[in-house]
């Protein structure tokens, strides 16, 4: 067999320490290394300061264009074997023209989380609403992104529970979704001895990119609704804020009497959480998995977060610390964790048992490329299979493809 050619296509350029997405695309990459694919990585975004250089593990970096038939021609000279969207409106743009273009490749989308989950519960928090059903089937964002997971060979699922709402609410075959957390490193005996004790570790730390609306709406809960009781019982204790692209509305709250302190982005996120005695994450909506709370483990820092914060992440182990949605309650959990070291050490453990046993790299990677090489043996038959995302590649539901053709003739 020729050598396997994955080209992926990124929403955006890799950015491992400004975001969890940033992590995971580089976690899925090393996989296909491991099993000696050539990678070619193509964006229609531009890099930033904060942008990895993927050239280091000689894979390609190409720029593309949005509605430009100069895709096609870069596709067709490739021919790579598969095809990874990252994100659904990656699929959106050039799901098509991968179909078009170069048919037999397999289309497998990574999720990152489920953006529609996300946007609903944002749409439903402001209105003090509670998720329902109903609101789910109603959402376009829904349709679009269900779409593009129909439209693809296999899409990728990080949370338990979002696995669990495409089956059950959307009724998605599981043939086509994959459940793949993030791929990380066993902790060991060795690692654990590593880690500074309690009497060695101070104050809170919350961690996150602020592109990311969840994030924003944290730090304003933290700073109006749990740090002042907090610091009331803990005159000492500082909470740090960090993040990539903070804005004026987040730098405005750095208050140093309070302890309320705003640091921005952070070069190297690990050091930073590994001398947390804690980690704060109110999180009042979002999807997927949270980075910030699997690095807390990887850590061996305690967390307090809410039930969206914790949701598909733990099965059914105890938390490495508190869940609550319950502000008092949230404060409260924070300075026990802080002054208790039996129980700091409990919580401590409890999250070495969740990346152990769920997030383990060893025991996720290679059954995943094993499904992908899986289907692309039976390629034609899996897609005979998948009758609604055949129904969904017919020419007349090919909106989008027929809108970014228009773009394009009006852009000559």
């Amino acid at each position: 067999m020729n050598k396997q050619h994955l080209l992926i296509i990124g929403y955006v350029w890799v950015e491992p320490n400004s975001s969890a997405a940033g992590s995971r695309m580089l976690q899925l990459i090393e996989q296909f290394l491991q099993q000696d694919f050539k990678i070619t990585f193509a964006s229609p975004s531009q890099k930033s300061d904060k942008t990895y250089s993927l050239k280091s593990l000689g894979i390609d970096e190409v720029s593309i264009q949005l509605n430009s038939s100069s895709f096609d021609n870069f596709i067709k000279d490739l021919q790579p074997t598969t095809v990874l969207f990252d994100r659904f409106m990656m699929e959106e743009q050039f799901g098509w023209r991968v179909a078009e273009n170069c048919p037999k490749a397999i289309r497998i989308l990574d999720t990152e989380d489920l953006h529609f989950l996300r946007k609903i519960r944002h749409q439903q928090l402001k209105k003090s609403e509670e998720l329902t059903t109903e609101a789910l089937l109603k959402s376009d964002d829904a349709k679009r992104e269900i779409a593009a997971i129909l439209r693809c060979d296999l899409s990728l699922i990080i949370s338990t529970f979002e696995m669990d709402l495409l089956k059950s609410v959307f009724k998605i075959d599981k043939s086509i979704l994959y459940y793949l957390p993030f791929l990380l490193d066993k902790i060991d005996e060795n690692q654990i001895e590593s880690w500074k004790p309690f009497e060695e570790r101070n104050h809170f730390v919350f961690i996150g990119n602020f592109y990311h609306k969840p994030n924003v709406d944290a730090v304003l809960t933290l700073k109006k609704q749990i740090w002042g009781l907090v610091k009331k019982q803990l005159p000492n204790a500082e909470l740090y804020i960090y993040g990539a692209y903070a804005s004026q509305q987040i730098n405005q709250l750095h208050n140093k009497k309070e302890g309320f302190i705003i640091k921005g982005f952070a070069e190297d996120v690990k050091e930073v959480v590994y001398n947390a005695k804690a980690v704060l994450a109110p999180l009042r909506f979002g999807a997927g998995i949270k980075g910030k709370l699997t690095e807390a483990m990887v850590c061996g820092t305690p967390s307090v977060t809410t039930k969206i914060g914790a949701e598909g992440m733990y099965n059914n182990l105890p938390w490495n610390g508190f869940v609550t949605d319950n502000y008092n309650d949230f404060s409260k959990k924070a300075i026990q964790l802080y002054t208790d070291e039996n129980l700091w050490k409990t919580s401590q453990k409890n999250g070495v048992e969740i990346i152990n046993q769920i997030y383990n790299k060893e025991n996720l990677g290679l059954p995943f490329i094993n499904k992908v090489k899986e289907i692309q043996e039976k390629l034609e038959q899996h897609r005979t299979q998948n009758f609604l995302g055949s129904l969904l590649q017919h020419q007349t539901l090919q909106a989008t493809k027929y809108m970014s053709k228009w773009i394009e003739a009006k852009n000559k």
